[in-house]
């Protein structure tokens, strides 16, 4: 497919979408809580943490990586981490036979729909969670001096 620049692109034939069910920022602070909350974030950071990730996807489910700076791209992947966020990767080629990568940001709208709403299925242990349950003193081990 030719775009509508004279051509100065090459892309690929865009693809069915699919409905994607917006999220209001009640449930996008309600799952926060239950992520990111647990590491001791206040109820006025979680919530200034839900305006600030809405700010970016507003209405839609994606937002292009060139968007963000070092800054706001940290907390994306802080998100990522927690099950909120995820990525996607889009390849096109320049008409002068060059790849172009264009990285997108998605709001996981329905995993934070069942965050929010408490549906969302236990899991048996995240990943390295159960570094958490692994008492202080282990952490604070000295080593033996060698002979």
């Amino acid at each position: 497919m030719v775009d509508s620049l004279g051509g100065a692109f090459i892309t690929h034939a865009p693809q069915k979408e699919k409905a994607v069910p917006i999220v209001t920022q009640t449930e996008v602070r309600a799952a926060l809580k239950v992520t990111v909350g647990r590491r001791g974030m206040s109820d006025d950071e979680i919530e200034a943490l839900a305006e600030y990730v809405l700010s970016f996807f507003g209405y839609e489910s994606e937002v292009i990586d060139n968007r963000l700076d070092v800054d706001d791209r940290d907390v994306f992947y802080m998100l990522e981490e927690a099950g909120l966020l995820s990525t996607r990767q889009e390849e096109v080629f320049i008409k002068k036979g060059k790849l172009w990568r264009i990285h997108y940001w998605i709001l996981r709208t329905h995993r934070i729909k069942e965050l929010a709403h408490g549906n969302a299925p236990e899991a048996a242990q995240e990943s390295f969670g159960f570094y958490n349950e692994v008492p202080d003193e282990v952490w604070n081990r000295q080593i033996a001096p060698h002979s």
